[in-house]
């Protein structure tokens, strides 16, 4: 087995890889920054990537739905011991990765399928998935928003995929001073002795950012297009139900959704969430570091 460990939002990650001539950390270059010495004091989970490994019988599981990514499809079973079974289709429909994995996702397996290019999506997509639903049990959510970092607090933007995330961060970053970029799409949350902090991952979509980050979290700022710059702060039932969407969730399965829902009403009630109505420009980053920055 070739065995590494990761450091990623305080939690310890290992990722083993049978013997192979094409499976390797090659796959994950992302991963790289978070690397740290072996240990296997409080393992978050683990996976194992064996491409030997073949899927259940249909009568040996659950079948609960194919589900779209945004980026191809997801096809999810359940085992009768409350475990998962998921194969991982990119944009294409071609099959990248089958993956099976514990109720509480601690102890996965997954197989990859096709070039480097679908093995890379397969993978990431798997850990992605296993870190998410893992994490909803230790008061920790995966969010899709852009991140920006301002004397010392994480400012995250949550929106519909080409919607301005990512424009309204680069505004911060070109006109608000001490400003830096921890992640563009998939920074994660954790709640910690009742505080909330947020940290830079592995995943950061089209903008390679990935860094061993972690800040106290500010405020979450949802981007809506409008025809002049302004923010509204929202009362705790509309800042609940504008998160939850942009949190990877697992509807189907009652104790892991439940925690997700725990996790982002603790979110909630010690965080400020707000809808910027903005045009994206700089009068818009102005306007909302007023409202928003601490």
């Amino acid at each position: 087995m070739n065995v590494n460990h990761f450091r990623i939002a305080d939690f310890n990650v290992r990722i083993a890889f049978k013997e192979s001539h094409i499976n390797d950390m090659r796959l994950l270059p992302s991963f790289e920054p978070f690397r740290q010495e072996s240990t296997d004091d409080d393992l978050f989970f683990q996976i194992t990537v064996d491409d030997e490994l073949k899927p259940r019988p249909k009568e040996g599981k659950e079948h609960i739905g194919k589900f779209d990514t945004g980026n191809g499809e997801t096809i999810v079973d359940r085992f009768p011991d409350g475990g998962y079974q998921y194969i991982i289709k990119n944009i294409n429909g071609y099959e990248c990765c089958l993956m099976q994995a514990n109720k509480d996702f601690s102890d996965c397996r997954c197989a990859l399928n096709g070039n480097y290019n679908m093995r890379c999506f397969g993978l990431n997509n798997a850990l992605m998935l296993i870190f998410a639903f893992a994490g909803s049990l230790r008061q920790t959510v995966l969010i899709h928003a852009s991140l920006v970092r301002h004397n010392g607090y994480g400012y995250a933007f949550i929106a519909k995929s080409g919607t301005g995330k990512s424009t309204q961060v680069s505004m911060w970053l070109r006109h608000i001073p001490n400003c830096d970029l921890m992640n563009d799409d998939n920074p994660i949350i954790r709640i910690i002795d009742g505080k909330p902090f947020i940290y830079g991952s592995p995943w950061s979509g089209k903008t390679p950012c990935y860094r061993q980050v972690k800040a106290p979290l500010g405020a979450i700022t949802r981007i809506d297009r409008a025809k002049e710059n302004s923010v509204e702060k929202l009362p705790p039932i509309e800042a609940f139900a504008s998160l939850l969407p942009s949190c990877s969730s697992m509807r189907w399965d009652k104790d892991i959704f439940d925690a997700i829902c725990n996790n982002v009403t603790k979110i909630v009630e010690t965080t400020g969430l707000y809808i910027l109505h903005c045009l994206p420009n700089k009068e818009a980053a102005i306007v909302c570091h007023q409202a928003i920055s601490k």
